[in-house]
């Protein structure tokens, strides 16, 4: 977590915070910062990072304690010791209130690489999940790398401004490009991991959750028994084929709820819930919250 900035934060019309990069803390005003995570280092003095917020910038945590569970874009991940967090701007995210959060935090504005560099690292991969579990040789070299990086980010008497700033860059370049492919590697496994059922079974609930909750119609239109969908859901995410569709369910309509103003009944007919009552009853069973109770707590 970066140490506290003077900078105003602002509201993106949805009652979410959003938080600017603090370039005024920088080393040397540099559009990065690499250093260890503690307790009481924020991004703004009035930033209550326990409460749902959004950055303009990039974050990537390597833990050395744990587990820490933080929330990114209303999903909940654990990390432990020697995983990464990589949060991306405008991700709706909160920190837990522990004191585990340990390790070394790296913040980067998104300008501060060049355009090839961004493409050639995954930097707006919103598709890859954000926590990432290197083996033990990736963990080494991901270490390695981000410690030369905070070496040379700390240096700033031999060389002059501009070739700090340019080696920066690329030190900067060599963690990133690690990290991508951890990334990348990290995601075909897990699809390589994911029968092709359970496949078709997603992608037929992306395209179809607001209309139908029902899992008997999904294995109706993709043929197959209610049984053998039933085992590859829970063999692929450890859950039953109507956990799964509630949870996408709630996710678009917690997006909704936090992200604009539509009233509250509109909310649930664009979830599938004609009825206002019963929206907020589903809601409330899955959540543990109202809706209303849920929108309040983010403004």
């Amino acid at each position: 977590m970066a140490d506290r900035n003077t900078q105003d934060a602002h509201d993106d019309g949805d009652g979410i915070r959003t938080f600017p990069f603090p370039a005024d803390l920088s080393v040397s005003g540099v559009g990065m910062q690499v250093g260890p995570m503690g307790t009481g280092r924020v991004w703004h003095a009035d930033a209550p990072l326990e409460r749902v917020h959004r950055i303009d910038f990039h974050v990537v945590m390597l833990f050395s304690d744990g587990p820490v569970r933080h929330m990114v874009d209303f999903a909940e991940y654990e990390a432990l010791a020697g995983d990464l967090l990589w949060i991306r701007p405008g991700q709706v995210h909160r920190f837990s209130r522990t004191d585990r959060y340990r390790g070394t935090v790296l913040t980067m504005q998104p300008g501060f690489l060049p355009r090839a560099t961004v493409e050639a690292t995954g930097l707006y991969r919103y598709d890859q999940p954000p926590l990432l579990r290197p083996d033990a040789d990736r963990l080494a070299a991901l270490r390695h790398s981000l410690d030369q990086l905070e070496r040379e980010y700390v240096d700033t008497t031999t060389l002059p401004l501009s070739l700090h700033t340019s080696v920066l860059r690329h030190s900067l370049t060599a963690f990133l490009l690690r990290l991508a492919h951890l990334a990348a590697s990290s995601a075909e496994a897990a699809r390589e991991r994911t029968d092709t059922t359970f496949t078709l079974f997603r992608d037929a609930v992306e395209k179809g959750f607001v209309t139908n909750h029902s899992v008997s119609a999904y294995a109706d239109a993709l043929g197959y028994s209610r049984r053998t969908l039933v085992r590859a859901v829970r063999a692929a995410t450890g859950e039953t084929p109507k956990g799964f569709i509630d949870k996408r369910v709630v996710l678009e309509a917690k997006r909704l709820l936090a992200h604009t103003d539509m009233p509250i009944g509109r909310i649930g007919v664009a979830v599938g819930f004609p009825d206002a009552a019963n929206f907020s009853k589903y809601f409330h069973q899955h959540t543990g919250t109202t809706p209303v109770a849920f929108r309040a707590e983010l403004r």
